[in-house]
């Protein structure tokens, strides 16, 4: 993932609102949107390219849900070419262990899990995380200056800065001026929310803007310029790397719920369309 818009108790009658983008390079096997055969009631895509898979173990994923026993994770990247070891566990596995419950059938809650996680930074490559169990909602950066942190309701986005922008305090966890693309992007969300919360195609509006940030605001993550400005969209249309997916999911207070997903290939042409609904058993 390389933009995830959340909106969390953003609106008296939603619980939680995603709308994000995943970019990765074309070539990469993926299968799109799915109920995944090895772990009952997940909804998600699946990343078949991750090395250092244990032979028996299902993919990894870059966002879930998992209805029966409510929980929702993503995962975005934290770029830094300078920082990426090939024999990290790959950060999918962030995600599966949340989902499917760690040690096997046993689910800490969102804090105990990314406190436990905390622990041990060196394991992944950067990323940014977010875990729910659709009570409360926690974010972690393996590469922030700053511990876990419990996001309180409203708008937030992150990308692959390891920080997350909140609406109320946009810079509050952020070391250096958020990216365009979220800041842009949880306006854009808000927006929706404020309007037409129940309309899924005005999020993927939000998510399908191709304009490139001006050069004097485009952050500096170790890779050259021209490479720079062409992620800074928040969708990015390119030969060998761009957004391969489109992911909205609406969780209504009463527990129904609605996840689609639109997928794409090179220079951003569609390719297919996923969506899946249900009711959930929420807390209150």
């Amino acid at each position: 993932m390389c933009l995830v818009l959340i909106g969390w108790r953003a609106h008296p009658d939603y619980r939680l609102i995603v709308a994000a983008n995943r970019d990765e390079f074309y070539t990469r096997p993926t299968e799109s949107m799915r109920w995944w055969p090895e772990v009952s009631g997940l909804l998600a895509g699946r990343d078949l390219g991750a090395v250092g898979r244990a032979a028996g173990e299902p993919p990894g994923t870059w966002l879930g849900l998992r209805g029966e026993v409510n929980r929702f994770a993503t995962v975005t990247n934290v770029r830094n070419p300078n920082d990426e070891r090939p024999d990290a566990r790959s950060r999918g596995a962030l995600l599966m262990d949340f989902l499917r419950g760690r040690p096997a059938g046993e689910f800490p809650g969102p804090e105990k899990y990314v406190l436990d996680i905390a622990r041990a930074t060196d394991e992944y490559n950067g990323y940014n995380l977010v875990v729910s169990d659709l009570e409360t909602l926690w974010w972690y950066s393996n590469r922030a200056m700053t511990p876990p942190r419990e996001l309180l309701p409203g708008c937030h986005g992150l990308s692959n800065g390891a920080f997350v922008g909140s609406l109320s305090n946009p810079e509050s966890t952020a070391p250096q001026p958020i990216w365009p693309k979220v800041r842009a992007g949880v306006a854009g969300l808000r927006a929706v929310i404020e309007s037409d919360p129940g309309n899924i195609d005005r999020y993927f509006e939000v998510l399908a803007d191709r304009a490139e940030a001006p050069d004097d605001l485009l952050p500096h993550t170790g890779i050259p310029l021209p490479r720079e400005r062409a992620l800074s969209a928040r969708f990015v249309a390119h030969d060998l790397h761009g957004t391969r997916a489109s992911t909205v999911l609406l969780v209504r207070n009463d527990g129904s719920y609605l996840i689609a997903e639109r997928s794409f290939e090179r220079f951003g042409r569609a390719i297919g369309a996923e969506s899946f609904s249900g009711r959930l058993d929420l807390p209150n």
